[in-house]
């Protein structure tokens, strides 16, 4: 075990130099936000699709453009609208009428980064052909079906104010999203520098630093991260409180939660852990690692009740008091 954990903390250190590096590439354009670019780091390396909530002007369409910049990958920005039909997003057959046969065209969703703009924007049709892509990581067109080029990572961006024209995601694509994240203003000092260096009209060059196969192998290692059985009977415990919070003395919770987090939580909760004690360059997880990650990967799962929603309670402050209630190991 001991000698385990030392070789795996010795291939996490080794891979910290690749990490920073990514990072300082992302920080020539980004300005803060380092809480929004993490997460998309460990949603790349978590193998994990990730949303991002917020309004407009917070630089989330430029994040994942940037990121993706920063990686030698194909990348595709697809801006959802009413009209989308899902032979936009996969593709479609072609007839050709001097042979008569039909051949496929692909369509934009064959990339490696996909930035889906204001997802919430497309109808239910096109919300399930992005369904099997996101879980499958393939497509059908016709009869056939085509695996998606790996990488393969869906980063999508929708606004919290503007709810007309729109279509809520449905509980069973908002699960698969690994993270969902809230991305706030930036402080003063933060909005002066971004000022100062988005103002004057030049061009910032990013450099690639992550071939294909560095994420595949930085993943490798993520995989390997160790997590005691404390941990894991701790993440057990917080998704198990989001079903049955009576049984862990949050009986007043229980008449706020309409549906408690899905076994699919308890796997990302687990594996993003693994991936935050990465970027922190230990060999490790703990139960620290949790609790940071912890709402991103959560706040999506736990759905309320109509009385939650009277009462003004939110799934981020029902997590949060079952952060607080639970004991860490």
């Amino acid at each position: 075990m001991d000698a385990t954990l030392k070789e795996v903390s010795n291939q996490v250190k080794s891979a910290q130099d690749t990490v920073e590096q990514l990072f300082r590439e992302i920080g020539k354009v980004i300005v803060g936000q380092r809480y929004l670019i993490e997460r998309l780091v460990i949603g790349l390396l978590a193998d994990g699709h990730v949303l991002l909530e917020g309004v407009p002007g917070l630089a989330k369409t430029m994040s994942v453009r940037t990121l993706a910049q920063a990686i030698h990958a194909k990348f595709q920005r697809i801006q959802f609208t009413p009209d989308l039909l899902p032979a936009d997003l996969v593709g479609t057959l072609v007839y050709n009428p001097k042979d008569g046969a039909f051949t496929t065209k692909k369509g934009p969703i064959f990339a490696n980064i996909i930035l889906a703009d204001e997802i919430n924007r497309a109808p239910s049709k096109v919300q399930s052909a992005l369904l099997e892509a996101m879980q499958e990581h393939q497509v059908t067109i016709g009869e056939t079906t085509f695996p998606l080029p790996e990488p393969f990572l869906v980063l999508a961006t929708q606004n919290p104010i503007e709810q007309e024209g729109t279509y809520p995601l449905p509980e069973a694509q908002v699960d698969r999203f690994m993270m969902k994240l809230v991305v706030t203003y930036p402080n003063k000092k933060e909005e002066k520098e971004i000022l100062e260096r988005m103002s004057v009209g030049q061009k910032i060059d990013v450099q690639t630093v992550l071939e294909p196969q560095t994420i595949f192998n930085l993943r490798k290692t993520v995989n390997q991260i160790y997590i005691d059985e404390k941990v894991k009977d701790y993440i057990l415990d917080i998704v198990f409180a989001t079903r049955y919070p009576e049984q862990c003395k949050l009986e007043t919770l229980k008449p706020l939660i309409a549906y408690g987090a899905s076994p699919r939580a308890s796997i990302m909760l687990t594996v993003a852990a693994k991936t935050h004690a990465f970027l922190r360059g230990r060999g490790y997880a703990t139960p620290e690692d949790v609790k940071q990650i912890g709402m991103d990967i959560l706040r999506h799962r736990v759905i309320v009740t109509y009385e939650a929603e009277a009462e003004e309670m939110t799934s981020e402050r029902i997590i949060t008091q079952i952060f607080d209630q639970i004991e860490v190991p």
